[in-house]
């Protein structure tokens, strides 16, 4: 298959990759003020239901520009697959704040807490990864963001671990049970999307640099 270099002129990419990532980024940020505070739920889950809405809207744009675009900066298969990668972030951010909400949680526990910080390191890390796309000379530092990303979804799968475990350990309350099982496994699906972005990441500049 023919390779082409990056193009200077399809900035439209990258623009696009990077207003998802720091979309991303606010989602997450607000997911932890919500539980760090847990006041006005309501309005930050509205808040995060608008960041997911305009995710899949730059997600649309990427695919948009992807179909009309003959020439592109990189493999047409690695856009469209981090495109739907980082909206799956936001889209299990969500999911666990709209959980939240929906089932009525009267606090938020400390292991979800631990898991709504991770998740901002996680976001912070794609965002500061996909900045490096840009321009050829950067490739070859994505990388390193890859490893802390990997690193902070370990961290992640250690605390849902022991939050299931405390979970089973501390409640009889059964319903309580279904509702922070499902809530865990949004966070934690959140930073596993973190390191598949890391995965597709760490390709193109194994493929490019």
């Amino acid at each position: 298959m023919v390779r082409f270099p990056f193009v200077p002129m399809e900035k439209k990419f990258f623009d696009l990759f990077e207003e998802g990532a720091r979309n991303m980024v606010k989602a997450s940020q607000v997911l932890r003020g919500m539980i760090d505070t847990w006041e006005f739920v309501g309005g930050r889950v509205a808040e995060i239901t608008e960041l997911e809405h305009q995710g899949d809207t730059i997600t649309h744009q990427i695919m948009a520009q992807l179909n009309r675009t003959f020439v592109t900066p990189f493999d047409r298969e690695d856009i469209a697959l981090l495109a739907h990668t980082m909206d799956d972030v936001i889209d299990f951010i969500h999911a666990a704040a709209d959980a939240m909400l929906i089932y009525k949680i009267e606090s938020p526990t400390q292991r979800a807490k631990e898991l709504a910080d991770i998740i901002v390191q996680a976001a912070a890390e794609v965002e500061r990864a996909v900045g490096k796309l840009r321009r050829h000379a950067d490739l070859k530092r994505i990388p390193e963001y890859c490893v802390e990303i990997n690193r902070l979804e370990n961290m992640a799968d250690r605390v849902f671990r022991s939050a299931m475990a405390e979970l089973f350990d501390d409640t009889t309350d059964i319903a309580q049970v279904i509702k922070w099982r499902e809530i865990y496994e949004h966070m934690e699906s959140a930073t596993d999307r973190c390191e598949d972005v890391a995965n597709v990441l760490e390709g193109v500049a194994l493929k490019h640099a």
